[in-house]
């Protein structure tokens, strides 16, 4: 049986895993900041689920996810992303409102359930903030990205997927402009503290690398953009 707080580790780090674009390890800071927890608290839980054996670490060392973690881990974001789609296509949720819904019911068990709604939302692809679905057989593929604070002055890309849920944060981005598809011009960045000016349709804005780290793109200059290395920009 599986607690609900040890679903929400092995899910959270199989979402930095893909928000790296690879199957890397992750760092213990790195996965309690993510968790909004202290380290201590997080390494605590990690020698719980080394018990079980749903992940691989030695104190100091890198996490990664066993077979069956992943296993847990694919599932349970599968259910989240799919109802955070349900929530915006069918029951008319902002993008900024479903992460906190979807929280909550991706603890469902009903695989039946799950099923029958990806089958009625006819096998998204990916959630209403551009990140992957994986399907009923826990396949997903990992797509590169980067974030927008690493694209060039004078560089266009498009915006695919954001790596912050939260509701302040997705609110900003919609009052910058900014959605799913948009294409985005690097006007200039700041020496100082690397703020950038952005065109979005020739609406300009200025945000911060803070921002632009939390806004994942891929280049607008190849045939397949979510499978090329972005060495465009």
């Amino acid at each position: 049986m599986v607690s609900i707080t040890e679903e929400n580790y092995l899910k959270s780090l199989l979402q930095l895993q893909l928000n790296k674009g690879n199957e890397e390890g992750v760092g213990t800071n790195e996965l309690a900041e993510h968790l909004s927890i202290k380290p201590t608290t997080a390494n605590d839980m990690l020698k719980k689920l080394k018990a079980k054996k749903w992940v691989d670490y030695e104190k100091y060392g890198k996490i990664f996810l066993s077979i069956e973690g992943k296993k847990i881990a694919v599932e349970v974001l599968r259910k989240h992303r799919l109802w955070e789609t349900f929530l915006y296509k069918k029951l008319s949720f902002t993008w900024d409102e479903v992460h906190e819904v979807a929280e909550q019911l991706e603890h469902i068990q009903s695989v039946k359930l799950i099923d029958k709604i990806d089958a009625l939302l006819e096998f998204p692809e990916f959630d209403p903030h551009g990140e992957i679905i994986p399907n009923k057989n826990g396949d997903y593929k990992i797509h590169f990205k980067k974030t927008l604070d690493e694209v060039a002055i004078g560089h266009n890309c498009k915006m695919v997927a954001v790596n912050d849920n939260t509701t302040t944060f997705l609110q900003y981005v919609v009052k910058v402009g900014l959605g799913i598809n948009n294409i985005i011009k690097v006007v200039s960045k700041q020496c100082f503290d690397n703020t950038m000016e952005i065109d979005v349709g020739g609406h300009i804005s200025n945000v911060s690398q803070r921002f632009a780290k939390n806004i994942f793109v891929v280049c607008t200059q190849c045939e397949h953009p979510k499978t090329c290395s972005n060495t465009h920009f």
